[in-house]
């Protein structure tokens, strides 16, 4: 298993061990993260945003996508949080690459803020409380933001008949395409509709996360997708964020740590955001 949070990276080196993709303190960035097999994303989802976590020092440390859920809260993946982040900057634009070097890429984005992760989070075991959110600086607004869902909505689809019609929207920045002999990583916003292939099922995925197709038919996430949200069906709820991988060339399936389980609830209203009524 593999976090989704992207890999240290130096130069063009690749590290294929995590889901998120590791920033590199010079220019000469290399990556490691995107939705596959998708498209773009364009203005359909502007409260999605790339994020660069940064030590005490502000030297970046790896990229992940994230929601912004109201003006000052921003909500991404436990393991996107973690130490030895300090700080976190955040970009909303559908083509951060477009806009380098005069955009601040990855030292000083739109805006920024403090990371906080999971009181249950354990780096060791990731999978289980997996959830962090940003506290901004200063507010961003929109006409729009990320909603979270109602306790337990998705156990819901557990219940349905044939999974494959039940669908997500899977947004971030990560890898577009990864092979043994080719990467494609752009820094663009992109978006693929994967289906659900396991949920509430012991071992693995537990209750508390889901699994989510990765193909070419319905696309799916990759290494500097981690923290990014999977919005049920077409609307503004997301669901869980983009969690892991169970292989390092993101196929077959990819993991979503949910976000409808009463403690993750719990912990999220402590920031003031609650599930619309």
């Amino acid at each position: 298993m593999w976090r989704a949070r992207g890999a240290l990276l130096t130069g063009l080196t690749l590290a294929v061990a995590a889901c998120g993709s590791t920033v590199p303190q010079t220019s000469s960035e290399g990556v490691l993260a995107q939705i596959t097999y998708g498209e773009l994303d364009g203005d359909r989802h502007p409260y999605v945003g790339l994020m660069v976590a940064q030590d005490a020092n502000g030297n970046p440390l790896w990229r992940c996508s994230g929601t912004l859920m109201s003006p000052t809260l921003f909500l991404t993946a436990g393991h996107c949080t973690e130490p030895p982040a300090a700080r976190v900057e955040i970009w909303f634009d559908a083509d951060v690459d477009a806009g380098r070097p005069g955009n601040g890429y990855p030292f000083t984005g739109q805006t920024g803020g403090t990371p906080y992760t999971h009181p249950q989070y354990n780096p060791n075991a990731f999978f289980l409380y997996d959830l962090g959110v940003v506290v901004l600086d200063r507010p961003m607004y929109m006409s729009q933001y990320g909603a979270l869902p109602k306790q337990d909505v998705l156990d819901e689809l557990a219940r349905r008949r044939g999974l494959k019609n039940t669908t997500f929207t899977a947004v971030g920045y990560g890898l577009q395409r990864i092979n043994p002999v080719f990467v494609e990583a752009a820094r663009v916003r992109m978006l693929a509709t994967p289906h659900l292939v396991q949920i509430n099922v012991p071992g693995l995925t537990g209750d508390y996360s889901i699994l989510l197709s990765n193909n070419a038919s319905t696309g799916g996430t990759c290494f500097g997708d981690s923290g990014g949200p999977n919005f049920i069906g077409d609307s503004n709820v997301v669901g869980g964020v983009t969690s892991f991988g169970l292989n390092g060339n993101c196929a077959g399936t990819g993991g979503v740590y949910r976000l409808d389980r009463k403690h993750n609830l719990d912990w999220l209203a402590t920031f003031g955001l609650y599930p619309q009524p």
